[in-house]
C-alpha cells in the first residue's frame, strides 16, 4: 500500500471515528414480553404507530421468558410507546457501536477479547441494518468500551492482532 493510501485511509478512519462520535445518539430499548403468540407484533405496532423505526435488533426467548433489544434513534419516545402499549418493563440504554471488517474471519472474537482483557463485560450484541456491531455494556464500563472501539476503529486490527493488509 503505498503512503497516499495509507494516508488516505487514516483520514478516513478518522472522519468515521470522529462522524460516530458526533451522529445523534443511538439507543438501545430492552423490552420485556410475554411469550406468546402476537407479543411481538404488539410491540412492533406500538413503535411503529410512534413513528419509531427500528435500526436493528432482535427479540429472544429463554425459559419462557422473551426480551427484545431494538437500536433506535428516539429512545424516549420508544419507551413512552411500550409504556403506552402496556408492554414492558423496559429500559433505553445508549450502546456503543463498532465497525467490523466483514470480509475478515474472527474480527468479533478478537475485538470481544480487547473488550474483555480491558475488563469490559458485554451484556447484549448485535448488529444494526448498516452491519455495525452494536454493543450493550454496563454504564461502569462505557468509557472503557468506547475507548477500546476507537483504538478499533482507528488502528485496523486484523482478527488476528496484526495490522491490516490492503484494506
Amino acid at each position: 500500500m503505498t503512503t497516499r493510501a495509507m494516508t488516505a485511509r487514516a483520514m478516513t478512519a478518522r472522519a468515521m471515528t470522529t462522524r460516530a462520535m458526533t451522529a445523534p445518539l443511538m439507543q438501545d430499548i430492552e423490552v420485556h414480553l410475554p411469550d406468546r403468540p402476537g407479543a411481538l407484533a404488539d410491540l412492533g405496532q406500538a413503535l411503529g404507530e410512534a413513528g419509531v423505526s427500528l435500526e436493528g435488533g432482535g427479540v429472544f426467548t429463554l425459559d419462557g421468558r422473551a426480551v427484545a433489544h431494538y437500536l433506535v434513534h428516539d429512545g424516549a419516545r420508544a419507551l413512552r410507546a411500550v409504556g403506552d402499549a402496556g408492554l414492558g418493563p423496559a429500559v433505553v440504554r445508549d450502546v456503543v457501536l463498532a465497525q467490523l471488517d466483514q470480509e475478515v474471519p474472527g474480527q468479533l472474537g478478537t475485538l470481544a477479547r480487547r473488550l474483555g482483557d480491558a475488563g469490559v463485560n458485554v451484556l447484549v450484541q448485535y448488529s444494526d441494518h448498516a452491519g455495525n456491531l452494536v454493543l450493550l455494556v454496563a454504564d461502569e464500563d462505557a468509557a472503557t468500551c468506547r475507548e477500546v472501539v476507537a483504538h478499533w476503529g482507528s488502528r485496523g486490527f486484523t482478527a488476528h492482532g496484526g495490522r491490516a493488509a490492503g484494506r
